[in-house]
């Protein structure tokens, strides 16, 4: 009988990302490129400068708030 779920041999461009390959970023350093990116802006110097910022005041937490 078929069914509606994909086969879940092949990969699927519509399926989540399993929790065992999603990070915070806690298992190493938390640099500005992975706040901008988290915070799904551009990489822009702009960018950088306010992700900088926010690292040297709230640490490396900082990514924390941006992630659900």
């Amino acid at each position: 009988m078929p069914t509606s779920q994909p086969d879940s041999s092949s990969p699927s461009d519509d399926r989540a990302t399993p929790d065992t390959l999603l990070h915070t970023g806690s298992e190493g350093p938390v640099t500005a490129e992975d706040m901008v990116l988290a915070a799904g802006r551009d990489l822009s110097p702009k960018n950088l400068a306010w992700a900088e910022r926010k690292l040297r005041e709230d640490g490396p937490t900082a990514i924390e708030r941006l992630l659900p």
